[in-house]
């Protein structure tokens, strides 16, 4: 039996109730503030992500903390995930905020959601148990199910939320079942235990079949081919606010969770499930690239772009070492920021009865815009890991790790699915330069705010990528 909690124990999870007492507490000021004042519920919920960074900023560099019997850690591995996603989820919010309130979307529920999104994706990263690792990975999911969905009246956000929760709970189901098995084999919930019996197993028959599993509902929630039909359609259906948080945050703590199960819970079977993730890589680099190549529509192509991304970080994850982690973790923050600036660059063009969601619409903004058709093009850039951007730095990590795993078969694919994917990033580049304007209002967002943190972000991409090592050497230090 588990011995009952003490004060000693609340004291790592300081941050998470910090951000667990914002989002109720947001709740509430939501009823009393009046509609004209919505701007302080935004201030509050920025202010309450910039205490919860600060919180866990604090303790790091320590030694590792447990709490409640193991179910909880916390070490230099969940505090830098926890930083970054605290961050790109404030330019998530600084983005959103115009956006929603044109469209009558900007209610304080949306920002009790994120936040209750983002306290799930804190106790994935610092799960030390199977059943921490569900409850933070079903909190963020069903937060997210209600993101997707929160604009009632339309019928395609209606749609893509159905997909996704039905499309989820089966994916939940898988991992559910996978995790019975490994407890069936282990004995055991705990994922030191668990990694501690999967070393001294002579028949790990069932064990395997529960990695089996697991493995597909990680694949799932990274949006990894071939489960990755879900992943267009909510892309797509969703506001692309809501498009912008789905698909930027949750790849990091995606990572944690990934870590924690393969690597502190099934590490001794890595040689098993390591083969398994670089097929997955596989899948997922060509299926991601070709049919993005076929898109039309932004989102869209974005959203098959972001499934090529995954097999770049499954290809780092494919080589069980300290390398392979820490180049994981690298691309998936530097991809978290990259996806922001993508849909952050649709936002920047959107208004009003206008998504800016075709790449026809696009067509000569050089003309129009010239300063923003740049900013857009370093994005596009990034993604498609030109040098010396952000994207090149993370591929080359990624494709460096699986040489030194061992793969070079893996790392080839993955060079000539780079040039491939590079195609439908400079078509996007080719429009707003060669072509000609078929629209005379295309042209950036008024809003100065808006305005300013893009090009900030765009910007960072060329900053970030100049001092790539800097943000590699703290990967690296998470796994020392």
């Amino acid at each position: 039996m588990m011995p009952l909690p003490t004060s000693a124990d609340l004291v790592p999870l300081l941050p998470e109730l910090l951000l667990c007492g914002a989002a109720l507490g947001l709740l509430l000021a939501d009823l009393f503030i009046d509609e004209r004042r919505r701007g302080l519920i935004h201030f509050l919920a920025l202010l309450s992500l910039l205490l919860t960074a600060l919180l866990v900023a604090r303790g790091m560099g320590g030694e590792p903390v447990s709490a409640f019997g193991g179910m909880f850690i916390r070490d230099t591995l969940a505090d830098v995930l926890k930083i970054a996603m605290c961050g790109v989820t404030a330019l998530v919010l600084l983005y959103a905020r115009r956006y929603l309130e044109e469209r009558g979307l900007l209610v304080g529920e949306f920002y009790a959601i994120v936040l209750f999104a983002l306290l799930g994706m804190m106790v994935m990263v610092s799960a030390g148990n199977l059943v921490t690792l569900y409850l933070g990975l079903e909190l963020l999911a069903l937060s997210s199910y209600g993101l997707v969905a929160m604009d009632r009246d339309n019928k395609v956000a209606s749609e893509a939320g159905m997909k996704y929760f039905v499309l989820g709970a089966m994916a939940s189901a898988l991992l559910l079942y996978g995790m019975s098995m490994i407890y069936g084999a282990t004995g055991s919930l705990d994922l030191a235990a668990i990694h501690q019996a999967a070393a001294s197993s002579d028949d790990r028959t069932l064990l395997l079949f529960g990695v089996v599993f697991v493995l597909v509902g990680v694949a799932f929630k990274f949006g990894a081919a071939p489960f990755h039909m879900w992943v267009p359609d909510v892309y797509q259906g969703a506001p692309t606010a809501i498009t912008l948080f789905i698909g930027s945050v949750p790849k990091i703590a995606a990572f944690g969770f990934a870590y924690r199960l393969l690597e502190s819970g099934l590490g001794p079977t890595s040689e098993y499930w390591s083969q398994m993730v670089a097929w997955l890589a596989v899948l997922s680099l060509v299926i991601g690239n070709l049919l993005a190549l076929a898109q039309t529509n932004l989102k869209r192509m974005l959203a098959y772009s972001t499934i090529a991304h995954v097999g770049f970080l499954f290809m780092a994850l494919s080589n069980p070492q300290a390398a392979g982690y820490s180049a994981a973790m690298f691309y998936a923050i530097s991809y978290a920021i990259m996806a922001t600036a993508a849909f952050g660059a649709i936002i920047l063009m959107s208004r009003r009865g206008f998504e800016a969601d075709q790449i026809a619409d696009y067509k000569g903004l050089w003309q129009r815009s010239p300063f923003h058709a740049f900013l857009i093009m370093i994005v596009m850039a990034s993604l498609a890991g030109v040098p010396p951007t952000l994207g090149f730095f993370a591929k080359l990590s990624a494709i460096g790790a699986a040489v030194d795993g061992g793969r070079e078969w893996l790392a080839v694919l993955g060079v000539v699915m780079a040039v491939v994917g590079a195609f439908y990033y400079l078509r996007v580049i080719k429009v707003m330069f060669f072509d000609a304007p078929e629209r005379d209002d295309m042209v950036a967002h008024a809003d100065g705010t808006l305005r300013f943190v893009f090009a900030a972000n765009a910007i960072a991409l060329l900053v970030l990528g100049l001092g790539a090592q800097m943000i590699l050497g703290w990967a690296e230090a998470s796994f020392l």
